[in-house]
């Protein structure tokens, strides 16, 4: 892995990210648009190794037969299997569900946790849905790490980690505070539109004099 930036230097890119990209609008929901903490943590878990357009048809089918943990464990495996199908790993993903809904009617009362360690203690939830869900559902300052900001955070060199849960560790520790609220919308954004994972638009990146990737690449 590559250098990472120092505190001043990490300042400054998010500071640069914060006139050039979009924050949170008034807008954002939880993960693929659902309205509560519960679809979004379900959607969270159909959403892994699975295309958008795919997740959105499973939830879509999902949530038109159960919309409470309550509900959900009425249904059997198949009913629940046959409606996800189109996410893909059905049958994995059918069980964490299950497990997911009894462990939170079991130890939460069947309401979804507002802390990462509440999330993180449910079957199914990683690093990556747990901010999720706490950013975009609970609107709390937290910086959640998907593919793109992943990628741009190592690249630039915000942090220096290999997988995207020591990324979201380094990021909550060296990110400026003031940065948490609107930190993911600026990342992937910008991971989106300029620093893509292949071809990255350098000639117009705002932060390209800040990056240890460019830097490299042009001293090799």
């Amino acid at each position: 892995m590559g250098q990472t930036l120092d505190s001043q230097e990490i300042e400054t890119v998010f500071r640069i990210l914060a006139e050039h990209m979009p924050g949170r609008t008034r807008g954002a929901k939880g993960p693929k648009g659902q309205p509560d903490a519960f679809r979004s943590c379900i959607s969270c878990m159909l959403s892994a190794q699975s295309l958008d357009r795919n997740t959105a048809k499973a939830a879509h089918q999902l949530f038109a037969l159960a919309q409470t943990p309550e509900e959900m464990l009425e249904l059997d495996d198949r009913a629940i299997a046959a409606a996800i199908k189109p996410c893909g790993l059905y049958n994995v993903k059918t069980r964490n569900i299950r497990k997911f809904c009894e462990t939170l009617i079991a130890e939460h009362g069947g309401r979804v946790p507002d802390t990462r360690e509440g999330l993180l203690g449910l079957p199914g939830i990683g690093r990556k849905c747990a901010d999720i869900v706490l950013s975009f559902t609970f609107g709390k300052d937290v910086i959640a790490v998907d593919t793109h900001v992943h990628r741009v955070c190592n690249r630039i060199g915000l942090t220096n980690a290999k997988l995207a849960d020591a990324t979201a560790r380094q990021l909550e520790a060296r990110a400026p505070e003031w940065a948490l609220r609107d930190g993911h919308f600026w990342l992937i954004q910008f991971g989106k539109r300029v620093c893509t994972a292949r071809a990255p638009k350098c000639e117009k990146c705002p932060v390209s004099g800040h990056c240890k990737w460019l830097a490299k690449q042009e001293a090799s």
